[in-house]
């Protein structure tokens, strides 16, 4: 997700350098994100708040972002020297999260509903520190779209990790990113048949049960760049598919219930980023008008992704108390979501990201300058 907000950053003129169809996948994928939170997860959440009258019940966009996240990794990670490139990320991802937190903190704190989680600084602490990843019962989510941050951190360090090595190139990690989707399957009975607290914590706590998400990425990456065959290729993205099917099954009192609609709307839209990887741009059907304003907000949909979620439901909710239309609650939800997002990016996203790679650039000159003058 921090390759969300790269193509405002790479203007020169004002206009993105990267393809309309990237930014308008991305796009959608946040708009689902949105949706998906204001139309269904707001009333199962919090069931005293009226109906939605369109409801989008489908767990996808959030998803897919990670799957876009890992085919830019590869697309980039071979730019500049490894560690500018880790650096890079953590720059992008870091300083919006930890502004998100307290932002959302601070409003729920101003204005809290009665009968709602009301955080403490000790909250806002294990917060920041993302300890809800590893212990989500004892650390409660400030806002619950942050799962995404710390796999994304992972994710990230992994990648770099295994660029260093043998094993990110050539034929080695074929045989890597098949352990990482055929591993998560085989474990799956374990996970789900109550394992200990220990088992839960690690193998939770580095998304293993999320891996495919990662794999689809590269694999689309492989494929769009022929260092893999379509056969090949078919037969990872199935593996992925399987695997997003099961991470799907939710445990109730009845059982293991499936999610079919969120799996189909995954694995479909992987089919979307794999096509929109290798197919041609999409310039010539979105007119330049349009593909402005959605490049606009692909280029502050990695704040809008942190700040919607809780603060939108507190508007909601706000609304919902004085009547107003569930529709338009919505509409409400989406607005501010987008306001806040903007201000995020350009307020803190943009320039700790140019701080960071500036301080990071003088450094390394610097240091090349004195192993030079040595």
């Amino acid at each position: 997700m921090p390759e969300m907000t790269s193509t405002a950053t790479n203007r020169s003129s004002g206009r993105s350098k990267r393809k309309i169809s990237w930014d308008v996948v991305r796009t959608a994928c946040v708009v689902l994100v949105m949706l998906y939170h204001s139309t269904f997860l707001s009333t199962y959440l919090h069931p005293e708040m009226t109906p939605r009258s369109v409801v989008f019940p489908f767990q996808v966009g959030a998803s897919l972002l990670l799957v876009i996240s890992a085919y830019f990794a590869c697309v980039t990670i071979g730019r500049g020297t490894l560690l500018r490139y880790w650096w890079g990320r953590m720059a992008r991802l870091v300083p919006p999260f930890l502004g998100a937190v307290v932002v959302v903190f601070l409003v729920m704190r101003w204005a809290a509903v009665e009968g709602w989680f009301y955080p403490t600084f000790s909250d806002l602490v294990s917060n920041l520190l993302m300890l809800w990843n590893w212990k989500p019962a004892d650390y409660w989510f400030i806002d619950g779209s942050h799962w995404t941050v710390p796999l994304q951190l992972m994710g990230f360090t992994a990648a770099a990790l295994l660029f260093a090595t043998r094993w990110g190139h050539g034929r080695r990690i074929i045989v890597v990113l098949w352990l990482a989707v055929l591993l998560p399957i085989v474990q799956w009975p374990l996970r789900v048949s109550d394992p200990s607290e220990l088992y839960r914590t690690v193998v939770d706590g580095i998304g293993v049960h999320r891996w495919h998400l990662f794999v689809v990425g590269v694999a689309i990456w492989l494929w769009s760049t022929r260092r893999i065959g379509l056969p090949h290729f078919t037969g990872l993205l199935i593996a992925c598919m399987a695997g997003q099917a099961l991470h799907n099954y939710a445990e109730t009192p009845e059982g293991l219930v499936a999610d079919w609609g969120s799996t189909i709307a995954v694995c479909l839209g992987m089919v979307v980023v794999a096509l929109t990887a290798c197919g041609p741009d999409w310039n010539r059907v979105i007119p330049n008008w349009l593909a402005g304003r959605i490049s606009w907000f692909a280029g502050i949909s990695y704040g809008v992704f942190l700040v919607h979620q809780t603060i939108g439901y507190i508007v909601m909710r706000k609304l919902d108390d004085l009547g107003v239309d569930p529709l338009l609650q919505t509409a409400a939800m989406l607005i501010t979501g987008t306001v806040l997002g903007w201000a995020l990016t350009r307020v803190v996203e943009r320039p700790s990201h140019k701080f960071l790679m500036n301080a990071y650039d003088a450094l390394t000159a610097r240091r090349t300058a004195r192993s030079n003058a040595g």
